[in-house]
């Protein structure tokens, strides 16, 4: 089966596609698609038959029809916001899109047309704090979480500034009839330390969700009840090796789809933290890190979990390196030239 992979070029004004070769991971170019307003964020939907694109500069969210054959993209429309959106995420279901929103300091759902274009306004607000970094629902489609970093507008090219953020999880019942978000009870989870709790991804098979600490630098693993919906503390462990003291944040967090490997990027050390995840109890153990480009804001693995792609913020490339099946290294296998500001990385596979 065939396989696309996109990149938002947020500076650019445009998404770069690639055909990738699901064996090898080599990456052809296929097409640069102009869209205006700083492109910064990507989802899929559930049938991969539509992208979903988050607009920086100029606020919005866009929906494109995927060519099966050829990965091609096709503007179904796109509605204004009145803030940048920071993570988009469909609900289970492809009937609805999570947003969450950073500097507008809260979430909303917006409901998804027949053929899953975003047209209609939001169902409305929730307001929880400024530094809202991401938003998706649980494998039963009943509970979601935004978590909100420590430190706000946290550049890790400049010094770290005295502007604190929440450095909060808030916890929201979902309604998958409706569309609406609630407040589950309790409404905050506070982490004991000022980590920040910044992208997350949830276990394939045990109740387990991981989120990436852009400020403590760490991962930091949760419990979740499936019953009611609440995260309770189970580890933290760093993603830097230990002695490194220089200016460094995490960045996004994914686990292949085997549930055998996680990994998060270190940006400031310009790297990718491997884990080996135990399969019985989730547990975390360091595997190494492997150096990428400057910067790595954005990566993403391909839907087999046997590649990884690094986008380099500030170097305009993105790294490839294949996943050793057995132990979870990462093996450099290319580098390509894509544009300026990469800001999102998304593989997927083509075809029925």
């Amino acid at each position: 089966m065939p396989h696309a992979l996109y990149v938002c070029l947020q500076d650019d004004d445009k998404i770069a596609a690639f055909a990738m070769a699901a064996d090898t991971g080599e990456l052809t170019p296929h097409a640069e698609v102009p869209v205006a307003g700083g492109p910064s964020v990507l989802a899929i939907s559930p049938d991969r038959r539509v992208l979903y694109v988050g607009h920086r500069t100029k606020p919005a969210i866009s929906s494109f029809r995927i060519d099966q054959r050829t990965g091609g993209l096709t503007s179904q429309g796109t509605v204004a916001q009145e803030d940048a959106p920071t993570f988009l995420a469909p609900d289970r279901t492809g009937k609805y899109l999570l947003c969450a929103y950073y500097q507008g300091g809260g979430a909303a759902v917006h409901p998804l047309g027949a053929d899953g274009a975003v047209g209609a306004a939001s169902l409305g607000w929730l307001a929880t704090a400024t530094g809202a970094h991401a938003i998706a629902t649980d494998p039963s489609n009943r509970f979601a979480f935004v978590p909100h970093i420590a430190r706000l507008n946290d550049n890790v090219l400049e010094p770290p500034k005295n502007n604190p953020g929440p450095n909060v999880i808030f916890q929201f019942k979902f309604d998958a009839q409706t569309g609406a978000l609630t407040a589950n009870s309790p409404l905050r989870v506070e982490p004991a330390e000022r980590v920040g709790p910044r992208h997350y991804c949830f276990h394939p098979s045990l109740d387990l969700v991981y989120f990436s600490d852009e400020q403590g630098c760490s991962v930091s693993a949760y419990r979740l009840d499936p019953a009611i919906g609440t995260l309770s503390t189970a580890q933290t462990i760093p993603t830097l090796p230990v002695g490194y003291m220089q200016r460094n944040t995490c960045s996004q967090i994914h686990l292949t789809p085997s549930g055998q490997f996680l990994y998060v990027a270190n940006r400031g050390h310009n790297s990718i933290a491997g884990f080996a995840v135990d399969a019985a109890t989730g547990h975390l153990t360091a595997i190494g890190h492997v150096q990428t480009e400057a910067v790595p804001g954005a990566f993403g693995l391909d839907p087999a979990g046997h590649f990884l792609f690094a986008a380099g913020t500030v170097s305009g490339r993105l790294a490839s390196y294949r996943i050793n099946g057995q132990t979870g290294a990462l093996t450099p296998s290319g580098t390509y030239a894509v544009g300026r500001r990469p800001a999102a990385v998304l593989a997927m596979p083509l075809g029925d």
